[in-house]
């Protein structure tokens, strides 16, 4: 009996895990995607296109909070639940609404969706969105460089328009962000690495780009989304916490999933955490990970002119994923304000419009900033009318991208960036070279014999079955 499934998600993991796990798998037949998390990504299709020639009219997605319905509907026998930064908690209250309903719930393993490659993955990862993988990447990006390695990244995807142009995005330079017609989500994820001269291949259909990448590149960075696990199976699987936030590496999915599988644990922002949050951290990791090299790292404010910001009024924007997904308050432009001295901090919140009021209802952790939201043309618009609005000095934004090339504002602005900055020994540069030690030796010499799939074999450590043929226990 060919059983009837839901895949429950936001535009991401659950199109991947559609892909190498359900599409051609005849004991199943999708019915529908639910969509969560992301604003305005329900309503859709997943085009014929992608879902392959058993699926000649797509899959609808809808609203996840018509789930239960859509059981009862197709009397629905499997749902899967696929996507991140999630309590142990909520998913559990998830998955007992749906065996209320009369369905399985599964979470699918790891390692089932997880594509092998032809050359070396590092992968980075965390426990909790806003941890700082972004940083992390850079750094990684910048470290295999110095070594005249080939790099590319490969970004957790953000598919939020038509799937149907979205299969497979290549980003090399600015004209291609508006080629893609990119979110500021996107543009703050691949903006950066652009700038530092690395390619970016985002999009649906991750075994496409994979192939893609592996053409010019002798390393894949893997860089991921929210807290969920690498696609790609990785030769080195780095995984960011944040002490700020310690415990949170127990009671997120799958960022516990992510920690208990991790080459290298990195402790970030420890220059702005308490001891007492950087030993709660460290305790776990012994304890989830006892096999994983413990780092750790900075993050500091970069501020280009930060005697500008002191005795101003000043409002912040910081990156929207932090304060949503990851729950935090306020983050690195918070941090930056006060550091340098700003007279006072005004509350953006008596002035916000339209999208931007409901994001604060919706998440009223959010402290007095304005988080950066822009996955659509109104929230855009939005986010400019509440930052013209607000009475102050100066606009002080932390997104990873260039705001201004957005919106326009009428208030003077100044920016603030964050990098990885090791905290002692051992470096990450370190960690790498000796886990990867024929990448740096070889690799940096242009050895030719390195770039062919036969030589990548002793790099790689996962299983060595295809997971797109593996059946789920």
């Amino acid at each position: 009996m060919v059983e009837k499934v839901v895949i429950m998600g936001a535009a991401g993991r659950d199109f991947h895990n559609f892909n190498v796990y359900f599409r051609n798998n005849p004991r199943y037949r999708v019915v529908a995607f639910t969509a969560a998390q992301i604003p305005d990504i329900e309503g859709r299709c997943y085009p014929s296109e992608l879902a392959g020639p058993g699926y000649p009219d797509g899959i609808p997605i809808h609203l996840e909070e018509h789930l239960a319905d859509l059981i009862r509907e197709y009397r629905v026998d499997l749902v899967a639940f696929s996507y991140s930064d999630v309590p142990h908690l909520d998913v559990m209250h998830k998955a007992s609404l749906v065996m209320a309903e009369g369905a399985d719930f599964i979470l699918i393993g790891a390692s089932y969706t997880m594509l092998r490659a032809a050359k070396p993955v590092i992968a980075v990862c965390a426990v909790r969105t806003g941890c700082g993988k972004s940083q992390t990447t850079r750094k990684v990006c910048e470290i295999l460089r110095s070594h005249r390695v080939r790099v590319v990244a490969v970004r957790h995807p953000m598919p939020y328009g038509d799937l149907r142009v979205q299969i497979v995005q290549r980003f090399a330079r600015y004209a291609d962000f508006d080629l893609h017609r990119c979110t500021i989500e996107e543009r703050e994820e691949y903006e950066p690495l652009v700038e530092q001269g690395i390619t970016v291949y985002a999009g649906v259909d991750y075994e496409k780009i994979l192939r893609e990448a592996e053409n010019e590149a002798d390393v894949i960075v893997w860089d991921g989304g929210n807290n969920d696990t690498p696609f790609y199976y990785p030769d080195v699987h780095i995984v960011l916490l944040d002490p700020h936030r310690p415990g949170h590496e127990r009671l997120y999915y799958p960022g516990e999933t992510n920690l208990r599988m991790a080459d290298i644990a990195v402790i970030n922002k420890v220059d702005t955490a308490s001891a007492k949050g950087i030993e709660t951290v460290r305790r776990n990791i012994v304890d989830l990970a006892p096999k994983a090299e413990i780092l750790m790292a900075e993050s500091p404010v970069i501020v280009s002119e930060p005697e500008r910001i002191r005795q101003q009024r000043i409002v912040v924007v910081e990156d929207g994923p932090t304060l949503t997904h990851g729950e935090m308050p306020s983050g690195a432009g918070m941090i930056a304000a006060r550091k340098y001295g700003a007279a006072c901090i005004v509350d953006p919140k008596p002035y916000a419009r339209g999208t931007l009021r409901e994001t604060y209802a919706r998440y009223p952790h959010i402290g007095p900033v304005v988080p950066a939201m822009g996955y659509s043309p109104r929230q855009i618009a939005d986010l400019q009318e509440t930052l013209n609005a607000v009475p102050c000095d100066l606009v002080l934004f932390a997104t990873p991208i260039q705001l201004t090339r957005i919106v326009t504002l009428k208030h003077p602005t100044v920016r603030v960036r964050y990098e990885y900055h090791d905290h002692g020994r051992p470096t990450l540069e370190e960690a790498l070279m000796r886990r990867l030690p024929q990448v740096f030796a070889q690799l940096g010499k242009d050895n030719p014999s390195m770039h062919s799939t036969e030589n990548r074999s002793s790099l790689s450590q996962g299983p060595q079955a295809s997971p797109t043929n593996q059946e789920k226990p």
